[in-house]
């Protein structure tokens, strides 16, 4: 794990931990991170929609994980 020192407001540091319910900042800093690496990551595939093409029916796709055996 890396340690990075910067300056944040506090205020916004005591909102995010309330909003996350953190119990301390950097629980609350990387939650932050986390849920915003998700939420691009969606965007990403999302945009992908209509620009792939399955040749395995849905329920296969869905139900069907060949890797699995």
């Amino acid at each position: 794990m890396a340690r990075t020192t910067i300056t944040l407001p506090g205020d916004l540091v005591n909102e995010l931990m309330a909003e996350v319910g953190a119990k301390s900042k950097t629980e609350a800093i990387i939650t932050a991170i986390r849920d915003e690496i998700r939420a691009r990551k969606k965007e990403k595939i999302k945009a992908m929609a209509g620009k792939m093409e399955f040749t395995a029916p849905a329920d296969e796709l869905r139900h069907k994980d060949r890797r699995l055996g």
